[in-house]
């Protein structure tokens, strides 16, 4: 029989990253970012241009180079992941992050330190299944970032459709 193509419109979740680099996005939600592409999220990693990105290919993302590539990214993604340093020294993403947070259109998960995604954000942590530490592990390495991978990454997000403590990120108490 074999595979036929079909005319219906697949539907997938847009998960749009802005990291400082690409150790801080590998080291702070690397193991969150393997196990959404996992679940069927489609994920994309902004990075500044002529960064390595052999560490995201690990984790089965997709690198984009900050610029004209990431102006073609969806403007209404499902949600929105940001590192509190990149959120701290660009101002056109602390508006555009806000924006979504004010109109509610999109999940916003921060990590890092500080509370710069608002007084909305609520502590959340999220635990690695076996596969994302192994595959975190080989990421951190190709990004020359040795050490342990913990079971859980912390981050703040306000998940709007679903209570903080939703299907993959569970509150911190």
């Amino acid at each position: 029989m074999g595979v036929r193509s079909s005319a219906t419109a697949l539907l997938s979740y847009d998960l749009i990253v802005v990291a400082a680099d690409v150790a801080d996005v590998v080291r702070g939600a690397g193991g969150w970012l393997y196990d959404r592409v996992r679940a069927g999220w489609k994920v994309d990693v902004v990075i500044p241009g002529g960064s390595d990105a052999r560490p995201l290919d690990i984790l089965g993302v997709r690198a984009v180079e900050a610029g004209r590539a990431a102006r073609e990214l969806p403007t209404d993604p499902a949600a929105l992941a940001v590192s509190a340093r990149a959120f701290g020294i660009d101002a056109d993403l602390r508006t555009h992050v806000t924006r979504a947070l004010r109109q509610g259109v999109a999940e916003v998960t921060m990590w890092g330190e500080g509370n710069a995604a608002g007084a909305g954000a609520a502590p959340v942590q999220f635990r690695l299944s076996p596969a994302a530490r192994a595959f975190k592990a080989h990421a951190l390495a190709a990004a020359g970032l040795p050490g342990r991978v913990e079971t859980t990454e912390q981050f703040r997000s306000c998940a709007l459709w679903y209570p903080t403590d939703g299907p993959d990120l569970v509150a911190v108490r």
